[in-house]
């Protein structure tokens, strides 16, 4: 009950303070974070949730499954084929140079062998939208940006996972059955289409009308279906999310709406709630042991590695510098990162606590940095905040300052 009553304490005071913190530096996700770490056992220590526990990796899952599903709704197929070019970029070639620009560092920083380096490569070469809520989820900024970080987030978790199983197999040494992880990729994209596509398409029948009221609970339904049909066959669950998101808006655009701001307030509810429990996790006890290297490959792989790796993939692109630096810099580390570094903890390979706790210090700072980050990243693009935010101006002065 303390961590239900952490949650809905966090809740109102980031509900409370949401306008200030859509203009300033001010972040709901580092609230979360830090609240997570007040109560755990690094801080007053009111909760204790075991980093192995089931419930941990079950929150951590279907956060990142709503969040994707939520976003796949953003990107329907005009949308993927507008931005396909850019987006192709960031999944083919700025994903492979993160993960070997992390894993060189971290071979030679950490000690750590070449495989495992590798597997923390894959683990954090990812990226998370949610990190950057001001960049992806305002309207105001330019489409094209927003669905580069959309599309590219969306599908590069699912794309990692294969490469995390096998150097985990290769760690823990298993053999890796290439022939299974084709097929859970496969099955995943499969059921992501098929499912939403049968439901909506038999929607266009007469017989099936939902009250207004209701609208939004069809996509709900869709999702609760995919989530279970995914661990049901093993599918990859996190392809199905996007893809399922994607042939939704793409079919029925007019569910997506209506879906839309409720799928937004499930995805936060979600999100936090996994945030809280994440920082609960870092205590001073599973950090304290890490080394000055550990540290470095944190930094390393946000300040260097990401904006180099999506710089270059970006060259010879017609989007504009500021817009290419603002895709460089925000590929924030997420849940997906979370889920990779649990399974890792969960395989028991020899190095197991050491890769988990180097991938949760750089998640952490990753969030530290790019959720503080993204609203004045934005204001120093030009764009405005969105419509009805409190902004401490009078109307006069807004309308004058838009002119």
């Amino acid at each position: 009950m303390a961590l239900v009553l952490a949650f809905g304490v966090v809740l109102l005071i980031s509900v409370s303070l949401s306008g200030l913190a859509a203009r300033t530096i001010l972040s709901t996700a580092l609230m979360f974070l830090v609240a997570g770490a007040l109560i755990g056992q690094g801080g007053l220590g009111l909760v204790d949730i075991p980093s192995n526990s089931a419930f941990v990796t079950v929150l951590a899952d279907l956060a990142l499954f709503t969040v994707l599903f939520t976003d796949g709704q953003r990107a329907g197929l005009p949308d993927l084929r507008q931005g396909w070019r850019l987006s192709g970029r960031a999944l083919g070639l700025a994903m492979p140079l993160t993960m070997v620009g992390i894993a060189v560092p971290t071979h030679f920083l950490t000690g750590l062998d070449w495989t495992t380096s590798f597997l923390i490569g894959a683990i954090l070469s990812p990226t998370d939208p949610v990190f950057a809520s001001a960049i992806v989820g305002r309207t105001d900024v330019p489409a094209r940006l927003r669905r580069l970080l959309n599309v590219e987030s969306g599908l590069n978790d699912g794309l990692a996972l294969p490469f995390v199983l096998i150097f985990l197999a290769t760690a823990a040494n298993r053999e890796t059955d290439f022939a299974t992880i084709g097929i859970e990729l496969a099955a995943g994209l499969a059921l992501g289409i098929v499912i939403p596509a049968v439901v909506v398409l038999s929607w266009r029948l007469r017989i099936f009308t939902a009250e207004p009221r209701l609208q939004a609970l069809g996509p709900l339904a869709i999702a609760v279906m995919l989530y279970a049909a995914c661990h049901l066959t093993h599918a990859n669950p996190y392809l199905a999310a996007f893809a399922a998101g994607s042939t939704i808006a793409t079919l029925d655009r007019v569910a997506a709406e209506h879906f839309e701001h409720f799928g937004d307030l499930l995805s936060e509810i979600t999100k936090f709630a996994a945030l809280l429990v994440f920082g609960a996790l870092i205590t001073p006890e599973r950090i304290s042991h890490l080394s000055v290297g550990d540290w470095a490959v944190a930094v390393i792989a946000i300040l260097l590695v990401r904006p180099a790796a999506m710089m270059v993939s970006l060259l010879r692109t017609p989007l504009p510098a500021r817009e290419r630096s603002a895709a460089a810099w925000f590929g924030p580390k997420g849940f997906a990162s979370v889920v990779y570094g649990l399974l890792v903890l969960q395989a028991g390979i020899p190095a197991g606590e050491h890769v988990f706790d180097l991938v949760a210090i750089t998640i952490a700072l990753s969030i530290v940095l790019h959720s503080s980050t993204d609203v004045p990243v934005a204001k120093a693009l030009s764009f405005e905040p969105p419509d009805g935010l409190p902004t401490g101006q009078p109307e006069e002065g807004r309308e004058q300052k838009q002119d």
